[in-house]
């Protein structure tokens, strides 16, 4: 071989090494960059444009928030979403940055809970964000500690250790406005009660300034546990939430029970309650005797109208509380003396015996 033909295959061999070396430091360079770079570009800035968040599960469970001028509908019920919930979502999107780089092989994809949902064994969620100019798809894993999790963006194979830790929910019901009544007690004056079982009966008082509310008729010989009995009945509408929603109509059943609570000020709230296996449905009607009230009751009636609701069982139970439940037990009669021929047998069988008459 001659000189110049190895010279040549020195230079090419140093070339390679050369090449090598710089493509080795390049990636280095490119995994120190991705540390810290948002996962999803763009969002950030995008967040206000945003109109469609749908979140879906491989078991079939899914959520379709749409937003509407500034208010956002949950699609699957047509109630409004959470908006503060919403947005939260959109900004931990926003802010999601990578940590460092994980599998690439799907594979291992399960492990990490990044595998696409097509299969009803996927365990993570979906999250696909749309916005006029661009859509966004990334695929919510595992947690990993208290402040990160893995992630995959759908259309990527690689997955991703990234921060802050996401939790999402594909569930419809998680993502409605809970907030359904807030009445206080301070403004209540009357429920008039027709429960599911037992007699009719009315709780009520003549001025604000009365802390207890009476309550009539009550069975002769009977009185209430305490002067405050009806309490939990006067409370019920305050802080109420609702757990689902379903459209109204749909049912034959008959309401079980009915609660009309009227305030001091001329509002009317009359509640119907139905049980549909294990959840508590009410479904409201609003309206107005005093003009101070009257835009309020046509505001709640253009918002609960149509619409039956699942409250909790506890405040279920307390709006429509049978009258039996407020009053003492009745005294218990007197046990009577033994008879003649209970004695007899008692004696019998201790053994002792009558005497004989001759």
């Amino acid at each position: 071989m001659s000189a110049r033909r190895v010279a040549w295959l020195l230079i090419a061999g140093l070339a390679v090494i050369a090449f090598a070396i710089w493509l080795s430091s390049r990636r280095h360079l490119e995994r120190d960059l991705a540390a810290g770079a948002p996962v999803l570009p763009g969002l950030q800035h995008s967040i206000n444009t945003v109109t469609t968040v749908t979140l879906r599960k491989g078991d079939g469970t899914h959520t379709t928030l749409q937003k509407d001028v500034s208010v956002w509908r949950v699609t699957e019920r047509g109630w409004p979403g959470d908006v503060g919930k919403v947005r939260k979502l959109l900004l931990d999107l926003g802010a999601l940055n990578i940590v460092e780089e994980k599998t690439r092989l799907p594979a291992n994809y399960p492990q990490l809970g990044v595998e696409d949902i097509g299969s009803p064994k996927a365990t993570g969620t979906r999250v696909d964000v749309a916005a006029p100019s661009h859509t966004w798809s990334i695929i919510i894993g595992k947690p990993s500690g208290g402040k990160s999790g893995y992630v995959r963006v759908a259309t990527a194979p690689q997955t991703l250790l990234a921060a802050p830790q996401l939790m999402v929910d594909s569930d419809p019901k998680g993502w409605l406005d809970h907030v359904l009544l807030d009445v206080p007690v301070a403004r209540v004056r009357q429920v008039e009660e027709h429960p599911a079982s037992g007699a009719a009966f009315t709780v009520s008082r003549d001025k604000k300034e009365q802390n207890d509310f009476a309550v009539s008729p009550l069975p002769k010989g009977r009185e209430l546990t305490s002067p405050a009995a009806a309490e939990p009945i006067t409370t019920a509408l305050g802080s109420l939430t609702l757990e689902d929603v379903r459209k109204g109509g749909g049912t034959s059943d008959p309401p079980a029970a009915r609660a009309t609570f009227r305030t001091f000020d001329g509002l009317e709230l009359e509640l119907t309650g139905r049980k549909d296996g294990t959840h508590s449905l009410i479904a409201i009607t609003a309206r107005s005797t005093a003009k101070e009230t009257a835009a309020e009751a046509e505001q709640l009636a253009a918002r609960v109208t149509g619409w039956e609701f699942e409250i909790p069982d506890y405040k279920y139970n307390s709006m429509f509380t049978p009258l039996e439940e407020l009053l003492r037990k009745p005294p218990q009669p007197p046990k009577k003396p033994p008879s003649a021929a209970k004695k007899t047998g008692a004696a019998a069988q201790s053994g002792t015996a009558e005497p004989v008459s001759k």
